[in-house]
């Protein structure tokens, strides 16, 4: 950096300009131009916009198909930034056929890592009845009240089942049943 003043420079060099530098050497100047070419790609590179999961539908498709073929429930946190856009997806809990048993310690831990603004709350019931039942109602509340301690806002929780002729979306919102009073 010295003898070349800046960054630019400094890439612009020959490899043999590189490797006869004091103490640099040819190994070390391949090293420091891997560096260099691996930034330059980096900062071309153009990532896709992650998903905005403003809406129980969307959440539901991002988790579909993921969910499909559980055989035991598998509680999931999709950690949101302020904008509502995914950072990541998390499975924080297994459990049986018909329940699965989450403390607000695991679900808020990927959120508390990931800085995450806020969560969706996501469950399967393998049985294909996405009706929620009173321990799901219950778990939400708490984790409703966690969430507002540790200023991370539970936007919804999704409960993934099976479309029927009778039931014609394969998921309930506990957020548009109303069951959203803590």
């Amino acid at each position: 950096m010295e003898k070349y003043g800046g960054l630019n420079p400094l890439a612009r060099a020959s490899l043999e300009d590189l490797g006869a530098l004091a103490g640099v050497g040819i190994h070390r100047a391949r090293k420091v131009r891997s560096a260099l070419l691996l930034a330059q790609r980096l900062s071309q590179e153009k990532l896709p916009e992650p998903p905005i999961l403003d809406n129980p539908a969307d959440v539901a498709d991002l988790f579909r198909e993921r969910n499909r073929l559980f055989a035991v429930e598998h509680f999931q946190v999709a950690c949101l930034n302020t904008r509502r856009r995914l950072i990541a997806t998390e499975i924080v809990g297994k459990g049986l056929v018909d329940s699965v048993l989450v403390h607000p310690r695991e679900v808020f831990a990927p959120a508390i890592a990931l800085r995450a603004h806020s969560v969706v709350l996501v469950h399967n019931h393998p049985s294909g009845d996405p009706t929620p039942s009173e321990a799901d109602i219950r778990m939400t509340r708490d984790m409703i009240r966690a969430g507002r301690i540790l200023r991370i806002e539970v936007l919804d929780h999704i409960i993934l089942g099976t479309a029927t002729p009778e039931r014609v979306r394969d998921y309930y919102s506990l957020k548009e049943l109303g069951l959203w009073a803590t």
